[in-house]
């Protein structure tokens, strides 16, 4: 009897514990970004090298304070491949990072596939939004638009311990 007292307990235990963990990683980090209305969206220009706020409408995103990288939005756009291409900067090492299924309008595996089909184009939205860290935007051709965090060359050498490369600004105090 006390065996079966012990292994349902155990049980319990671990569902509990599971349960938890589950909300943890995909509901409770998570928060709604108040969207400004007016530079939400920002890919850097070929001219200035700076971000600048685009045309968008429709914005929706989440962040998390608990990583720099769970940052997702997505937007629409009126604006062309044509026009982006001439006058935003490319971004070639796009991969977008999966979100948690109830922020549904973000389907990475889907942008992938579209980047890779050359439907869309992605563009530096800013660099080192956080030491290590760009924000990249993509389009589609339908202007469909995409906006998450990933890690840049300099942020993956730095954090895997490695010393700063000579092209890379020196991290921050602390890092």
């Amino acid at each position: 009897m006390i065996g079966k007292i012990m292994g349902a307990s155990i049980l319990i235990t671990a569902l509990v514990a599971g349960a938890a963990l589950y909300y943890l990683q995909v509901y409770h980090f998570y928060e709604p970004v108040t969207a400004t209305g007016t530079d939400d969206v920002q890919m850097t220009s070929l001219a200035s090298g700076q971000p600048e706020p685009v045309l968008y409408d429709d914005f929706e995103a989440i962040d998390a304070t608990s990583s720099p990288i769970r940052y997702r939005a997505c937007f629409t756009t009126t604006m062309s491949h044509a026009m982006l291409s001439e006058t935003y900067t490319p971004y070639d090492a796009a991969e977008p990072l999966t979100a948690p299924g109830w922020f549904d309008c973000f389907d990475a595996e889907a942008i992938g596939a579209e980047l890779d089909a050359g439907t869309a184009l992605a563009f530096l939205g800013q660099r080192d939004v956080q030491y290590g860290i760009d924000r990249i935007v993509v389009i589609t051709e339908d202007g469909r638009g995409y906006a998450w965090h990933q890690i840049n060359r300099c942020g993956a050498v730095v954090f895997d311990g490695q010393p700063v490369p000579d092209d890379c600004p020196p991290p921050p105090q602390g890092n």
